[in-house]
């Protein structure tokens, strides 16, 4: 662990993450990176609650689905089964963060309010590329009965909200592993792949179940260059199984045509970046892997989580409107991998023109990624604005 010295609000030392798992990998994602970055860069007694210890676990394989309260890399991790459970002011954090609005334990909301000073309470929201969210970032919500106040806090794309999800040295770590090819291959053949799989166009897909995986397939199989779809087991089984001929399974590979198709296992996070940054073209989902992708300087695809009302197209065409690395191929496959596009669809021609793009598309990435970076990472933004509402609440009280 780095020394506290760095810490951007040394006045807080501890801070509470609650998570909800909705989505089943991306929530506990965001919030495990975050725990760590917390801890190891800034020097901050991380109390992670998380509801879902074995999506928690899938992610990260220390996890004791069984343990109620558990330290893993640092981060105290506890099993948040209900919202019952009374709480001293001595089990308050400095800074408490609710992930997504979830709504966190009213006895824990109690012991905030009598405090003194009282914690700095953040609802961290989820990423969208959306101006209105420019607003509300950072907007203060009193508490309708006790005198607390919470903050709306926003990761986004600009200086006009909170950034992105970034440690400190991914940059580096990424570039060396890239220009590394002999410790990128060791890394595939690691999971399972062939050398002529290494060779060839690697994609990793990562997707809800209702992609069209199929279409995608067909034409990749179809291609004139060899190709190798590597997907974590579990998702899109359906689609992978028909393709496979068997049920998808870790370690199942098949080929058909041009196209080579392996299920990998679910690996942790760390290796997951590797995976993305091994890889020619990135489909991801969710919030968590979408970040990873465009820190990974490789092409990707968004699946975004669906909303009623097809709320999420709003929402993927707002980010495809701010990021440098639209071209209108790139727009073209989105939308017809997030069903914005209807039938019917020429899939070979838009992915044949996606394929072309591809050049255009890795330069345009690069600048996309180098613009992020000029915003500050977005836990580092997060406790400089702790900082000023502390700051702020002991002028207050004097």
């Amino acid at each position: 662990m780095q020394s506290t010295e760095t810490n951007t609000n040394p006045a807080a030392k501890s801070l509470a993450l609650f998570c909800k798992v909705v989505d089943n990998f991306g929530d506990i994602g965001i919030c495990w990176r975050m725990a760590r970055q917390l801890y190891v860069e800034h020097g901050i007694t991380v109390t992670l609650w998380v509801d879902d210890l074995l999506s928690f676990q899938r992610i990260c394989p220390q996890v004791h689905i069984d343990a109620e309260v558990q330290e893993i890399a640092g981060v105290i991790v506890r099993h948040w089964r209900d919202q019952q459970g009374t709480f001293t002011t001595a089990d308050i954090a400095d800074i408490v963060i609710e992930f997504f609005a979830c709504d966190i334990p009213p006895g824990y909301i109690q012991a905030m309010a009598k405090c003194e000073p009282r914690p700095v309470w953040l609802n961290l929201e989820g990423l969208t590329a959306e101006e209105w969210v420019e607003g509300c970032h950072t907007l203060p919500s009193p508490h309708p009965s006790l005198p607390l106040t919470k903050h709306f806090y926003f990761p986004g794309f600009n200086n006009k909200t909170g950034g992105l999800l970034r440690e400190a040295s991914l940059g580096h770590e990424r570039a060396a592993f890239q220009a590394d090819t002999p410790t990128v291959a060791a890394f595939l053949q690691q999971l399972g792949l062939t050398e002529a799989e290494i060779n060839s166009t690697k994609v990793s897909l990562f997707c809800y179940p209702h992609a069209p995986v199929t279409e995608l397939l067909k034409v990749w199989k179809s291609g004139d260059k060899s190709m190798t779809c590597l997907v974590p087991e579990g998702v899109t089984s359906e689609a992978i199984a028909a393709f496979l001929g068997q049920p998808s399974k870790a370690g199942i590979s098949g080929v058909h045509g041009a196209l080579t198709v392996r299920v990998l296992p679910f690996i942790p996070q760390a290796d997951y970046d590797k995976l993305l940054w091994a890889c020619n073209i990135n489909f991801v989902r969710g919030e968590d892997s979408f970040v990873r992708a465009q820190w990974a300087n490789k092409p990707f695809i968004w699946h975004i989580y669906p909303q009623d009302k097809n709320l999420h197209h709003v929402k993927l065409n707002a980010f495809l409107k701010t990021t440098a690395s639209a071209t209108a191929s790139l727009i073209a496959l989105s939308h017809a991998w997030n069903g914005v596009s209807h039938p019917p669809l020429d899939w070979a021609e838009i992915w044949q023109d996606f394929q072309a793009d591809l050049p255009e598309i890795a330069r345009l990435s690069t600048q996309w990624q180098e613009k992020m970076q000029e915003n500050g990472d977005m836990t580092s933004n997060l406790l400089k604005f702790v900082n000023t509402v502390r700051v702020a609440s002991q002028k207050d009280a004097v």
